[in-house]
Protein backbone atom coordinates (compact mmCIF):
# COMPACT_ATOMS: atom_id res chain seq x y z
CA UNK A 1 0.00 0.00 0.00
CA UNK A 2 1.26 3.28 -0.92
CA UNK A 3 1.03 6.04 2.08
CA UNK A 4 3.02 8.67 -0.22
CA UNK A 5 0.88 11.98 -0.21
CA UNK A 6 -0.24 12.40 -4.13
CA UNK A 7 0.89 15.69 -5.59
CA UNK A 8 -1.18 16.48 -8.60
CA UNK A 9 0.89 18.22 -10.95
CA UNK A 10 4.13 19.85 -10.58
CA UNK A 11 3.74 22.67 -7.43
CA UNK A 12 2.96 26.17 -8.33
CA UNK A 13 5.70 28.63 -9.89
CA UNK A 14 7.75 30.69 -7.60
CA UNK A 15 6.97 33.73 -8.91
CA UNK A 16 10.15 36.34 -9.34
CA UNK A 17 10.18 39.07 -6.66
CA UNK A 18 12.10 42.31 -6.82
CA UNK A 19 13.05 44.08 -3.74
CA UNK A 20 14.74 46.62 -2.99
CA UNK A 21 18.06 46.71 -0.84
CA UNK A 22 18.93 49.47 1.66
CA UNK A 23 22.60 51.19 0.56
CA UNK A 24 25.26 51.96 3.12
CA UNK A 25 28.98 53.17 3.12
CA UNK A 26 31.10 51.91 6.28
CA UNK A 27 34.08 54.80 7.50
CA UNK A 28 36.10 52.41 6.93
CA UNK A 29 35.40 50.67 3.53
CA UNK A 30 36.43 52.21 0.30
CA UNK A 31 33.09 51.10 -1.46
CA UNK A 32 29.23 51.01 0.14
CA UNK A 33 27.45 48.20 0.33
CA UNK A 34 23.72 47.08 -0.91
CA UNK A 35 22.19 45.30 2.19
CA UNK A 36 19.23 42.71 2.51
CA UNK A 37 17.87 41.69 5.72
CA UNK A 38 17.69 37.86 5.55
CA UNK A 39 14.01 38.02 7.20
CA UNK A 40 12.82 39.48 3.38
CA UNK A 41 14.05 37.22 1.77
CA UNK A 42 13.03 34.41 4.37
CA UNK A 43 9.32 35.22 4.21
CA UNK A 44 9.37 35.44 0.20
CA UNK A 45 11.06 32.44 -0.04
CA UNK A 46 9.21 30.46 2.67
CA UNK A 47 5.43 31.80 0.99
CA UNK A 48 6.73 30.54 -2.65
CA UNK A 49 8.39 33.65 -4.03
CA UNK A 50 11.77 34.03 -5.31
CA UNK A 51 13.49 36.26 -4.31
CA UNK A 52 16.29 38.58 -6.36
CA UNK A 53 17.79 42.15 -5.33
CA UNK A 54 17.65 44.89 -7.39
CA UNK A 55 20.85 47.42 -7.58
CA UNK A 56 19.71 50.67 -7.83
CA UNK A 57 20.03 53.16 -11.24
CA UNK A 58 18.83 56.01 -12.44
CA UNK A 59 18.80 54.40 -15.78
CA UNK A 60 14.84 54.50 -16.59
CA UNK A 61 15.62 51.47 -19.65
CA UNK A 62 17.30 49.30 -16.75
CA UNK A 63 14.23 49.92 -14.37
CA UNK A 64 12.25 48.72 -17.54
CA UNK A 65 14.45 45.69 -17.56
CA UNK A 66 13.89 44.84 -14.00
CA UNK A 67 9.88 44.89 -14.02
CA UNK A 68 10.29 42.89 -17.19
CA UNK A 69 11.87 39.85 -15.29
CA UNK A 70 9.80 40.30 -11.88
CA UNK A 71 6.30 39.53 -11.26
CA UNK A 72 6.03 42.09 -8.04
CA UNK A 73 8.01 44.56 -6.16
CA UNK A 74 9.10 44.37 -2.43
CA UNK A 75 9.75 48.21 -1.07
CA UNK A 76 12.11 47.67 2.22
CA UNK A 77 12.67 49.57 5.20
CA UNK A 78 15.41 51.39 6.67
CA UNK A 79 17.18 53.85 8.58
CA UNK A 80 16.42 56.92 6.66
CA UNK A 81 13.34 59.05 5.38
CA UNK A 82 11.93 60.52 2.32
CA UNK A 83 12.99 64.40 0.85
CA UNK A 84 9.78 66.23 1.94
CA UNK A 85 10.02 67.99 -1.40
CA UNK A 86 9.18 64.76 -2.68
CA UNK A 87 5.76 65.52 -1.12
CA UNK A 88 5.70 69.59 -1.47
CA UNK A 89 6.98 70.10 2.14
CA UNK A 90 10.28 71.60 2.82
CA UNK A 91 12.93 69.96 6.03
CA UNK A 92 11.42 70.92 9.53
CA UNK A 93 13.40 70.03 12.90
CA UNK A 94 13.38 66.35 13.23
CA UNK A 95 13.92 65.13 9.99
CA UNK A 96 16.49 62.32 9.79
CA UNK A 97 18.90 60.77 7.41
CA UNK A 98 18.37 61.01 3.73
CA UNK A 99 19.52 58.97 0.83
CA UNK A 100 18.06 60.51 -2.04
CA UNK A 101 20.02 58.02 -4.53
CA UNK A 102 17.62 55.11 -2.97
CA UNK A 103 14.60 56.75 -3.10
CA UNK A 104 14.48 58.22 -6.53
CA UNK A 105 15.61 54.62 -7.56
CA UNK A 106 12.13 52.71 -5.38
CA UNK A 107 10.23 55.65 -6.70
CA UNK A 108 10.83 55.20 -10.26
CA UNK A 109 10.55 51.62 -9.52
CA UNK A 110 7.11 51.63 -7.83
CA UNK A 111 5.65 53.59 -9.95
CA UNK A 112 6.81 51.82 -12.94
CA UNK A 113 5.15 48.31 -11.41
CA UNK A 114 1.71 50.27 -10.09
CA UNK A 115 1.63 51.63 -14.38
CA UNK A 116 1.78 47.79 -14.79
CA UNK A 117 -0.35 46.69 -12.07
CA UNK A 118 2.13 44.51 -10.53
CA UNK A 119 1.58 43.83 -7.14
CA UNK A 120 3.38 45.60 -5.09
CA UNK A 121 4.19 45.67 -1.16
CA UNK A 122 6.01 48.37 1.02
CA UNK A 123 7.35 47.91 4.22
CA UNK A 124 7.92 50.57 6.94
CA UNK A 125 9.71 53.16 4.78
CA UNK A 126 8.16 51.41 1.88
CA UNK A 127 5.00 52.34 3.18
CA UNK A 128 5.40 55.89 2.95
CA UNK A 129 6.80 55.88 0.05
CA UNK A 130 4.02 53.93 -1.06
CA UNK A 131 2.11 56.88 0.00
CA UNK A 132 4.12 59.60 -1.60
CA UNK A 133 3.62 58.03 -4.76
CA UNK A 134 0.23 57.58 -4.41
CA UNK A 135 -0.18 61.57 -3.64
CA UNK A 136 0.38 61.42 0.33
CA UNK A 137 2.23 63.60 2.79
CA UNK A 138 4.23 62.89 5.49
CA UNK A 139 4.52 63.93 9.18
CA UNK A 140 7.99 64.45 9.39
CA UNK A 141 8.91 63.07 12.71
CA UNK A 142 5.64 61.72 15.02
CA UNK A 143 7.10 62.90 18.23
CA UNK A 144 7.09 66.28 17.49
CA UNK A 145 3.94 66.53 14.95
CA UNK A 146 1.57 63.86 16.24
CA UNK A 147 -0.17 65.07 19.71
CA UNK A 148 -0.74 62.29 22.20
CA UNK A 149 1.16 59.72 19.78
CA UNK A 150 2.80 56.99 21.38
CA UNK A 151 6.31 55.66 21.12
CA UNK A 152 6.90 54.19 17.46
CA UNK A 153 10.32 53.62 18.06
CA UNK A 154 10.75 50.40 20.24
CA UNK A 155 13.48 49.88 21.82
CA UNK A 156 12.97 45.76 22.36
CA UNK A 157 13.70 42.59 20.07
CA UNK A 158 11.75 43.40 16.76
CA UNK A 159 10.79 40.34 16.62
CA UNK A 160 8.17 41.14 19.76
CA UNK A 161 5.08 43.09 19.11
CA UNK A 162 4.81 47.09 20.56
CA UNK A 163 1.30 47.61 20.31
CA UNK A 164 -1.81 47.00 18.49
CA UNK A 165 -3.54 48.20 15.20
CA UNK A 166 -7.06 47.67 14.76
CA UNK A 167 -7.09 45.88 10.75
CA UNK A 168 -10.32 47.35 8.57
CA UNK A 169 -12.60 44.84 7.30
CA UNK A 170 -13.33 44.50 3.95
CA UNK A 171 -9.23 45.27 2.92
CA UNK A 172 -6.90 43.64 1.32
CA UNK A 173 -4.91 43.85 4.32
CA UNK A 174 -7.85 42.09 6.14
CA UNK A 175 -8.12 39.02 3.54
CA UNK A 176 -4.22 38.75 4.60
CA UNK A 177 -4.19 38.73 8.08
CA UNK A 178 -7.74 39.25 9.43
CA UNK A 179 -9.99 41.81 10.63
CA UNK A 180 -9.93 43.38 14.21
CA UNK A 181 -6.94 43.77 16.67
CA UNK A 182 -3.53 42.66 15.57
CA UNK A 183 -0.28 43.28 17.56
CA UNK A 184 2.56 44.80 15.63
CA UNK A 185 6.51 45.60 15.87
CA UNK A 186 6.95 49.36 15.70
CA UNK A 187 10.04 50.75 14.24
CA UNK A 188 9.37 54.53 12.51
CA UNK A 189 9.38 58.22 13.72
CA UNK A 190 7.67 59.01 10.25
CA UNK A 191 4.07 58.58 9.38
CA UNK A 192 1.31 59.17 7.04
CA UNK A 193 0.12 62.40 7.46
CA UNK A 194 -2.94 62.44 4.69
CA UNK A 195 -3.30 59.34 2.72
CA UNK A 196 -3.13 59.32 -1.14
CA UNK A 197 -5.75 60.28 -3.44
CA UNK A 198 -6.04 56.51 -4.27
CA UNK A 199 -5.02 55.30 -1.23
CA UNK A 200 -7.26 53.95 1.51
CA UNK A 201 -6.28 53.83 5.15
CA UNK A 202 -6.67 50.02 6.39
CA UNK A 203 -4.96 49.82 9.47
CA UNK A 204 -4.74 51.94 12.84
CA UNK A 205 -2.99 52.23 15.93
CA UNK A 206 -4.43 53.27 19.28
CA UNK A 207 -3.27 56.57 19.24
CA UNK A 208 -4.40 57.62 15.89
CA UNK A 209 -1.06 56.62 13.78
CA UNK A 210 -1.84 55.24 10.31
CA UNK A 211 -0.41 51.83 10.24
CA UNK A 212 -1.16 50.54 6.68
CA UNK A 213 -2.43 52.15 3.40
CA UNK A 214 -3.55 50.12 0.34
CA UNK A 215 -4.56 51.55 -3.34
CA UNK A 216 -8.02 51.41 -4.39
CA UNK A 217 -6.87 51.59 -7.97
CA UNK A 218 -4.30 48.67 -8.24
CA UNK A 219 -4.56 45.14 -7.95
CA UNK A 220 -2.02 44.56 -4.96
CA UNK A 221 -0.60 47.71 -3.96
CA UNK A 222 -0.23 47.94 -0.03
CA UNK A 223 2.16 49.36 3.13
CA UNK A 224 2.29 48.26 5.94
CA UNK A 225 4.32 50.59 8.87
CA UNK A 226 5.21 47.04 10.73
CA UNK A 227 8.17 44.70 9.70
CA UNK A 228 5.78 41.03 9.37
CA UNK A 229 8.72 38.93 7.86
CA UNK A 230 10.39 39.73 11.60
CA UNK A 231 7.40 38.49 13.51
CA UNK A 232 7.21 35.18 11.25
CA UNK A 233 7.57 32.72 14.28
CA UNK A 234 6.89 34.71 17.12
CA UNK A 235 2.97 35.91 15.34
CA UNK A 236 2.94 33.57 12.24
CA UNK A 237 -0.20 35.35 10.86
CA UNK A 238 2.31 38.22 10.22
CA UNK A 239 3.66 36.02 6.96
CA UNK A 240 -0.54 35.90 5.82
CA UNK A 241 0.28 39.57 3.96
CA UNK A 242 3.48 37.63 2.13
CA UNK A 243 1.61 34.82 1.03
CA UNK A 244 -1.19 37.52 -0.27
CA UNK A 245 1.51 39.24 -1.98
CA UNK A 246 3.17 36.58 -3.80
CA UNK A 247 -0.37 34.71 -4.88
CA UNK A 248 -1.16 38.11 -6.74
CA UNK A 249 2.09 38.26 -8.39
CA UNK A 250 2.39 34.55 -9.43
CA UNK A 251 -1.29 35.52 -10.76
CA UNK A 252 0.23 38.83 -12.74
CA UNK A 253 2.08 37.10 -15.07
CA UNK A 254 0.24 33.76 -16.16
Amino acid sequence: MNNHPRHHGPPPRRPNIGITPDWNQPEDQPFARFELKVPYADAVLRMGGLPFVLPYSDDPTCVEAYLDRVSGVLVTGGAFDIPPEAYGESAREGLGTLKEGRTAFEAALMRGALKRNMPVLGVCGGMQLLNVVLGGTLFQDIGREVQGAREHEQKHDRTQPQHPVEVKSGTLLAEAVGHGQLMVNSTHHQAVRVAGKDAVVCAVAPDGVVEAIESTVHAFAVGVQWHPEYMATTIPVHLGLYKSFIQKAREHRR
